[in-house]
């Protein structure tokens, strides 16, 4: 599941470790912010094998410090006695004004912080963090439809080239 991408920083290697393609279907993505995670020693071997998944993960908000709940990183398989919980909470890396106009963003109603990828930069563990407002039914089948048309306006372009 590893993959080389190059994102908007330049020149620099980035490798995907996941995504949470679920994500842009249950929200409207408002900000992305890119972030640093604590790590134990086992979870950065497990995710440098793509062994973690973002589906159910989120983060809050406590006392000054942001953290990431639910992101299952699963035991390294050689890690023995010292492996790491798999659902455990990680903090996350990130600026004091950062973390402040987070809080006050996230009070707003219907706002959350949503994991959207998990990703080596330099050899440190990021994660793109993203405030978001949920998609109510309506929302997200009018997206389907929205896709669906565009599918089609392509399809028929092909055919008469």
């Amino acid at each position: 599941m590893l993959r080389e991408s190059s994102k908007s920083d330049g020149d620099i290697p980035v490798t995907v470790v996941a995504d949470n393609r679920r994500a842009h279907h249950d929200y409207h993505i408002i900000e992305v912010i890119e972030a640093g995670i604590a790590l134990q020693g086992t979870e950065v071997k497990s995710l440098r094998l793509g062994r973690v998944n973002l589906r159910e993960g989120y983060a809050a908000v406590e006392q000054g410090e942001v953290f990431l709940y639910n992101v299952h990183i699963s035991p390294y398989e050689e890690g023995n006695r010292f492996n790491h919980e798999p659902l455990r909470r990680r903090r996350l890396l990130l600026h004091r004004r950062e973390i402040l106009r987070l809080s006050g963003l996230t009070r707003q109603q219907g706002m959350t912080l949503v994991p959207m990828r998990v990703y080596f930069k330099r050899g440190r563990a990021k994660l793109e963090l993203a405030l978001a407002r949920g998609k109510k039914l309506y929302d997200k089948r009018e997206d389907l439809a929205r896709k669906d048309a565009q599918r089609e306006i392509e399809r028929a372009l092909r055919g008469k080239e």
